[in-house]
């Protein structure tokens, strides 16, 4: 206390420390704990957060403290991760398993210190431990500060809309049978719109959600795509949607009839409510880019209900959007994703890296792997980056490194895959299929700028769309191509002008994407996370208790580690 006077006198002379002493501290409980829930004529018991699916919103205004103490009364071990929030300083509570923390037992808590800083708009919450995820998730708003505001007119009103899968059977157990056998994960018998799938499937006609507006006013939706690993058409029928931000981030408004959103991604997008009164679908479906053949995804529309308010005689059945693109429409998804940019005005700027130490050029792929299942030995499908497949470790890397504990983890990740052929072609060796696995991080220097490339490739015929996202950072988006990536000719177009700035971005079937980035947050490892949906073969169970360790934070360390994911 003998310190508070100094303090404030530091306060009168930085605008900077003020907005920290304006920010605020909010507190969340999450109960977790297995619910029963029917849906498609069919009730099965699921894991939840406080009873509900999707979970609770978390809100806050920019540079807010939030601390949630997360109670498990379910019955498999998991964590949470803050989806976008980049945590300055504080990596002990990102969320990723094994990573940052070792899971939250059954029957045991853990508090999160969740602090936020440069992000406004909307992000996401979900667990961090195989497919949990599918059912434990939920939004994140992030209002801007009083004296800013919105870069745009002040919303009439929000909706928050957040996509889901739906699977019948125990999407866990299905996902522990497939890696036992080194099978391929289950596809969703549905996708949702807040839990409900909508009333083109069978008993779910009074639940489907319904968003009611009224006429001439404009309203924010907030856009989470909570699915496993699926990207997603949207529209509304008859309406425009101007997008306005991306991953917690202002873009320059684009106009458009549909979006495309990839797993992993929020949006935030004004609606205007100029039609003539009635009843309009929202709906989604699948962008399915793997190859033609390959038929058996999910094929749901999942419907939503946007009502006008008033008095009138609404039409039998609300209007379908027509614009909805077809499911492997590959020219859609290329064109809406082109129109991003970063809004980058002057009271929004970027800062783009121009000083690039590091360059890394990380394939990412589908591969086999061989493995014992604890009965005998097999081989299996697993998604790896540079030829590597992550497996965890004991105790989660950030302990071990922070104690420099050694046996954890290596640090030789490779800058560039092992070896380098024709990424994208038809035909491949059989020796590039197998894949080895390690718990392996790159180690960067404080402050050093990194471009990645990330290339797709075409091993085991399986190219498909891959999301990438990268915890405790937001990247600039510079470049992204069809092909393999030209080390000379590609660089020359890249936009470092207004590229958009993302926690999550998709490297195209049979292409690349590249960004930039600043290693600016001490102690943060950078998950790579490939393919939401895939999952690796684990490594043991056994994790010393990281709680105690939370608040160990060395305001002067000087490395950051990037760590291959699944």
């Amino acid at each position: 206390m003998g310190m508070l006077p100094g303090f404030l006198g530091l306060l009168l002379l930085s605008p900077a420390l003020l907005c920290i002493v304006e920010s605020h501290v909010h507190y969340y409980d999450f109960v977790l704990r297995e619910m029963n829930f029917t849906r498609l004529c069919s009730t099965k018991s699921m894991l939840v957060v406080n009873d509900s699916f999707p979970g609770p919103v978390i809100r806050v205004q920019k540079g807010d403290t939030v601390y949630v103490n997360v109670q498990n009364q379910g019955d498999y071990d998991l964590t949470i991760h803050w989806h976008g929030v980049h945590q300055p300083r504080n990596p002990w509570s990102d969320g990723p398993e094994y990573i940052t923390q070792c899971p939250i037992e059954p029957g045991s808590n853990f508090t999160y210190e969740v602090i936020f800083s440069d992000e406004e708009g909307t992000l996401w919450w979900h667990a961090h431990s195989d497919w949990t995820r599918s059912s434990v998730h939920g939004a994140i708003v992030v209002m801007p500060l009083n004296e800013t505001g919105f870069p745009f007119p002040e919303p009439d009103g929000e909706e928050i809309v957040v996509l889901g899968s739906w699977y019948l059977d125990d999407v866990n157990e299905v996902v522990a049978e497939a890696l036992e056998d080194g099978d391929d994960t289950p596809r969703s018998d549905c996708y949702t719109i807040n839990g409900q799938p909508g009333d083109f499937f069978a008993c779910s006609n009074d639940s489907t959600h319904r968003w009611e507006v009224e006429y001439g006013k404009t309203y924010l939706l907030r856009m989470v795509n909570a699915a496993m690993n699926a990207e997603l058409y949207f529209a509304i029928a008859e309406h425009n949607l101007t997008v306005v931000g991306m991953d917690g981030s202002y873009v320059k408004p684009i106009v458009t009839d549909f979006v495309m959103i990839c797993p992993g991604q929020t949006m935030d997008i004004l609606v205007t409510a100029d039609q003539p009164l009635g009843r309009y679908y929202m709906a989604a479906r699948q962008y399915d880019s793997v190859r033609p053949d390959v038929t058996d995804y999910d094929t749901s529309n999942v419907t939503a209900i946007l009502e006008y308010k008033g008095n009138y005689t609404p039409p039998a059945l609300p209007i379908f959007p027509s614009n909805l693109p077809t499911y492997e429409d590959l020219s859609s998804a290329v064109a809406f994703s082109s129109r991003i940019l970063s809004l980058a005005s002057t009271e929004h700027p970027i800062n783009v890296p121009k000083n690039i130490t590091t360059r890394m050029y990380i394939t990412t792929e589908m591969n086999n792997i061989e493995f014992d299942n604890g009965t005998d030995e097999r081989s299996g499908l697993a998604s790896s980056l540079n030829n590597v497949s992550w497996v965890n470790p004991s105790t989660d890397v950030l302990l071990a490194y922070y104690r420099n504990m050694s046996g954890f983890y290596t640090s030789d990740f490779p800058d560039y895959p092992p070896s380098l052929f024709d990424f994208v072609a038809e035909d491949w060796q059989v020796d590039y299929a197998m894949s080895v696995q390690g718990t392996k991080v790159k180690v960067l220097e404080y402050n050093e700028e990194v471009e990645i490339v990330f290339q797709g490739t075409n091993i085991l015929d399986a190219s498909e769309d891959h999301p990438m996202h990268m915890h405790g950072y937001s990247f600039y988006v510079v470049g992204k191509g069809f092909g393999n990536f030209d080390n000379e000719t590609d660089p020359q177009v890249y936009n470092l002008v207004d590229p958009p700035k993302m926690n999550t971005v998709t490297v195209a079937k049979k292409g690349w994407v590249a960004i930039r980035f600043k290693a600016s947050n001490p102690g943060k490892c950078l998950v790579l996370a490939l393919s939401f949906g895939s999952t690796s073969q684990l490594g043991n169970e056994l994790c010393d208790d990281s709680e105690r360790w939370r608040h160990t934070r060395d305001e002067h360390a000087k490395t950051t580690c990037i760590l291959a994911s699944m």
